[in-house]
């Protein structure tokens, strides 16, 4: 990754509690070598990061070379195309840490070709990463879905007679996650077994997630969530047309294995904790399809060690 494209997806990240439901991209002018203007998306219905830095940059930018976290779009939504912007600042060379995935704005780079412009496709996996709940939201029509679980070294996600497996770095990181999502999810087992809140507590919240139970009517009296009756796809279907485009899936072992046999989960983290359990159940409950799983990385927290990986690629 060169230092400007790094720099865009440094940028883009100001915009990740304001862009809602937009996707969040930087940009950087550069001629002769030198920085000359850097933008980002700030809000909907505002100029996006490539017009913010031409603008800026302004003469400067006539035979620049235009870096991007993402592919310039090429129609006319909230905003006028951001190809006649490019051309029009007569910039010589883009460059593009991703494509854009929207079948409605998807082609910017093409569009750019054959006006002259001279045009490259860096696609970084950390430029798709940066917007994968975006991604998938406006490719599948569907929120993105994370499945988070703690679990002892023998698989189990339970311990006998303790109400925590992950320690309490893992515990406040979660809330984390949480307040990051659209909405936050479990099974009716769940909900009947824990009564859980789902809330995100102990950290700032810009948008407060919707907290969702899968599952048979009734809820249980006093419930604070949002009961999802119907088929696990449809519900998906239209909670993405409710502009949910995330979701944070902590539900017990069978509902995780019935999202998945849907191909309905994206990401797994699991909360290793350096523990054994010896009984109650495993991870997944029942048949799961067989499937490798991408980008497998481990990180330490506290005392224990956060697993991720991706069973579908942003």
């Amino acid at each position: 990754m060169t230092d400007f494209l790094a720099r865009t997806l440094e940028l883009a990240e100001r915009g990740r509690d304001t862009t809602h439901p937009n996707p969040v991209v930087g940009a950087v002018v550069v001629r002769d070598g030198e920085v000359v203007a850097e933008g980002w998306h700030e809000r909907k219905g505002e100029p996006h990061a490539e017009v913010v830095a031409l603008e800026t940059a302004g003469e400067r930018a006539g035979g620049a070379t235009l870096y991007l976290s993402m592919e310039p779009c090429s129609h006319h939504g909230s905003t006028p195309p951001c190809t006649q912007a490019v051309l029009e600042a007569g910039v010589a060379e883009v460059v593009v840490a991703s494509l854009d995935p929207n079948p409605e704005a998807r082609g910017g780079l093409d569009v750019l070709r054959g006006a002259g412009v001279q045009v490259e496709n860096a696609d970084l996996f950390e430029a798709r990463v940066q917007n994968e709940a975006w991604r998938t939201w406006v490719t599948s029509r569907r929120p993105f879905v994370t499945y988070k679980a703690a679990v002892t070294l023998d698989g189990r996600v339970t311990v006998p007679g303790e109400g925590w497996i992950s320690g309490e770095r893992s515990r406040k990181l979660v809330h984390e996650l949480r307040a990051g999502s659209d909405a936050v999810a479990v099974g009716m087992g769940t909900v009947l077994a824990d009564d859980p809140g789902l809330d995100a507590r102990g950290v700032e919240v810009i948008r407060p997630p919707r907290r969702l139970a899968f599952g048979r009517p009734p809820l249980p009296e006093g419930s604070e969530l949002e009961l999802r009756a119907g088929p696990i796809a449809d519900e998906l279907a239209a909670l993405a047309e409710e502009g949910v485009q995330s979701i944070l899936l902590e539900g017990g072992p069978r509902l995780a294995a019935a999202f998945l046999r849907e191909g309905l989960i994206d990401k797994l983290l699991l909360f290793v904790a350096s523990r054994l359990s010896g009984v109650g159940p495993l991870l997944l409950a029942g048949q799961v399809p067989e499937g490798l799983l991408y980008r497998l990385t481990a990180l330490p927290v506290g005392e224990d060690v956060l697993l991720s990986a991706y069973v579908n690629e942003p």
